[in-house]
């Protein structure tokens, strides 16, 4: 299973700029509203996109989709891990989570 990280972490994250965020939910829905810096990526697309899009192995990704039952970021934090990604995590709460705090926000 993949280890997960809260709002607080991944907020912090982000503004130190020592993350990459995955949207799981791709497509409309990252153009429409996306965590900042996002790069939209499915389960559908990661064996061929993540080289591209995720070089660094080693780098701390954290993959989200829309809510704790949406469970399109557990598969695909689960495909990168079998890629040989090391540093993945998964924030369960998702979008709704964190445009509730107030949070930023981009679109495309």
């Amino acid at each position: 299973m993949t280890a997960l990280i809260t709002r607080t972490e991944l907020r912090d994250a982000l503004d130190a700029g020592s993350v990459t965020v995955v949207d799981a939910l791709g497509g409309e829905y990252w153009a429409k509203q996306h965590l900042p810096g996002a790069v939209a990526l499915v389960r559908a697309d990661v064996d061929t996109l993540a080289p591209t899009l995720l070089p660094d192995l080693d780098a701390a990704i954290v993959t989200y989709c829309s809510n704790p039952a949406c469970p399109n970021s557990g598969q695909v934090a689960d495909r990168l891990t079998a890629l040989g990604y090391t540093n993945v995590r998964k924030y369960r709460e998702g979008i709704e989570d964190w445009t509730a705090a107030g949070l930023p926000t981009e679109s495309a």
